[in-house]
């Protein structure tokens, strides 16, 4: 009796997993996640891109650089969606013009006015309802904790606890798992990472305000700046001003 419930166990996980494996992939257009998408990219037989507008300031930017990323690695599966509840709220300066972008300060304590509030479990969520309905086995997200703007959503701690939220509120026969392959590394790992992989980072955009060049100014210009900087590679997008100015 024991040696066939092992053997049924077996076979059950086989099925689990045989077969063409699909992934939903979060792309913002930014360095993380296109990045994140290489990875997902040699992962996985077929992707599914989900984009987010929740009101960010260079939304139109970051979708033409989704739209690029996605073209790039062929994904046909594409979806776009609108949180602009996240703007509603407000509370960011990413989402609420009255606030305005401070001044990149990497060693400041705390966490930073473009924190957009839980932003990253309504990010999920829709990722999860997404996944469940097109039978993804994974969903990943280009989170970055310790090398990041201290964003308390980029824990490593809340992704395992989301992953539970997911397995409880799922149907029994739905099994996704959350992947944050670039959630230990350092930016400028990423930065490396992702010229190994032959990602396209010239296609990427991370300013938080300006969408024409980047303003070098703002924390995630700042990050990126910095990271280009340590991997000894030359950062593709343009500056405002010239980006060897920034000491960061």
């Amino acid at each position: 009796m024991g040696g066939s419930q092992e053997l049924a166990t077996e076979e059950f996980e086989l099925a689990e997993t045989d077969g063409p494996q699909l992934a939903v992939c979060l792309v913002s257009g930014g360095m993380d996640s296109c990045v994140t998408a290489a990875i997902a990219h040699q992962e996985n037989d077929e992707l599914a891109f989900l984009h987010v507008s929740y009101g960010q300031r260079t939304e139109k930017r970051e979708r033409q650089s989704f739209e690029a990323i996605a073209d790039h690695f062929r994904v046909k599966s594409r979806l776009v969606i609108s949180l602009e509840h996240l703007a509603q709220i407000g509370g960011s300066s990413l989402t609420d013009a009255a606030i305005p972008v401070t001044a990149a300060n990497l060693s400041a304590p705390g966490i930073p006015s473009s924190y957009v509030p839980f932003r990253n479990a309504h990010l999920l969520a829709a990722a999860a309802s997404w996944g469940e309905v097109i039978n993804a086995t994974a969903i990943y997200i280009g989170a970055v904790a310790e090398d990041s703007s201290g964003y308390p959503d980029c824990r490593p701690e809340f992704y395992a606890a989301f992953q539970n939220v997911l397995d409880l509120g799922t149907r029994p026969e739905t099994h996704i798992t959350i992947k944050t392959p670039v959630i230990a590394m350092r930016k400028s790992e990423i930065v490396r990472k992702g010229l190994d992989l032959g990602a396209p980072l010239h296609l990427t955009w991370s300013c938080y305000q300006e969408s024409d060049a980047a303003c070098g100014k703002c924390d995630s210009c700042a990050l990126r700046l910095r990271a280009f900087r340590e991997a000894g590679a030359s950062d593709p997008i343009p500056y405002m001003l010239d980006s060897s100015r920034f000491a960061y």
